[in-house]
């Protein structure tokens, strides 16, 4: 049976702020200009990534029953993308977000997010099915972006479907993608974080999400915080420290040859590249080398999500470890 991926989160519409898009008589310092819509999310780009290095997987959120929604719908099918757990909420809509530019090309983010449907995924009535299905996956994938948008209880809920689909074999990778505006207050952060840690099979992390919450550790003091046995620690330069049953190892990103265009989902490629090659059977050095290569390449596109063309040739892997659950 092919193995299969569980990505929950949240994806937005997105209004990016087109170059050179200011209407005539208005200067890019008073606002307004002309913005192009897409969609983005970061499990949701890792979800296209995996299925196009060929892995099963499905997207698990809420969105509205309006027209954005069913765009977006239809754009994860397209990718490949299984849309079977998206919970579709009547008078709904997806949150929004806004990039401007400034005069350095800097970019600054808003949002528009506190009544989304993705809000609303850990207190519905089909929640309870929807966590009961991550039993039947392999991998259960998610942020501390996905982690902020729940309140505390539907994190408890979440985390307590996570442990029981765990004794029959299902491994929680945890990225922790660290926005602070999506959080109350650092402490918050922290303690979810720590049980995130706690429960997590694979953390995937690095010197710039730890360091915000974290503040003058060092890189042995921030690792020591996290005790999952399999860890991937990126550094501010292309490089990965890794621990795991058996051994550590550092993973440095081959020099890149073409000029690094836009750094968005970065670290979402990343971590599709790396779970795809796990579940091949690849070992925790070789999945890192597929995740630098990923991303290397990514950040030489511009927006979250490469052309199809664009994408790595096929790898060959060893085949997946059979399933085995926690003991």
């Amino acid at each position: 049976m092919m193995a299969s991926v569980a990505c929950i989160g949240e994806c937005m519409v997105e209004l990016r702020q087109a170059q050179g898009g200011q209407p005539a008589g208005q200067s890019s310092g008073q606002g307004g200009g002309l913005y192009s819509r897409g969609f983005g999310g970061d499990t949701l780009n890792t979800a296209v990534y995996l299925a196009r290095l060929e892995v099963k997987v499905d997207y698990l959120t809420a969105l509205g029953d309006d027209g954005l929604s069913d765009e977006m719908i239809a754009a994860w099918n397209a990718e490949g993308v299984g849309t079977r757990r998206v919970v579709r909420l009547a008078g709904k809509l997806p949150g929004l977000y806004m990039i401007q530019l400034d005069a350095k090309g800097e970019r600054q983010f808003f949002h528009w997010r506190d009544s989304a449907a993705a809000r609303q995924l850990m207190n519905l009535p089909e929640t309870d099915e929807l966590l009961n299905s991550l039993m039947s996956y392999d991998i259960v994938y998610l942020s501390a972006i996905t982690l902020s948008i729940y309140d505390a209880g539907g994190r408890d809920r979440l985390f307590a479907a996570i442990k029981r689909a765990r004794l029959l074999g299902t491994r929680f990778v945890f990225d922790t993608n660290f926005r602070a505006r999506g959080w109350p207050d650092r402490d918050v952060a922290r303690e979810v974080f720590a049980a995130a840690f706690a429960a997590a099979d694979i953390v995937l992390t690095s010197t710039e999400d730890l360091l915000a919450l974290y503040p003058g550790e060092s890189n042995e003091q921030l690792m020591a915080r996290i005790p999952t046995p399999e860890l991937v620690f990126r550094l501010t330069e292309p490089v990965s420290l890794l621990r795991f049953p058996g051994g550590t190892s550092e993973v440095r990103a081959e020099p890149m040859t073409n000029p690094v265009v836009d750094t968005t989902a970065a670290g979402d490629s990343f971590a599709a590249a790396y779970i795809a090659a796990r579940l091949a059977g690849s070992d925790p050095v070789e999945a890192a080398q597929a995740g630098h290569r990923l991303a290397s390449l990514v950040i030489c596109y511009p927006g979250a999500i490469i052309p199809g063309y664009a994408m790595p040739p096929k790898k060959r892997h060893r085949p997946a470890a059979t399933r085995q659950a926690t003991k």
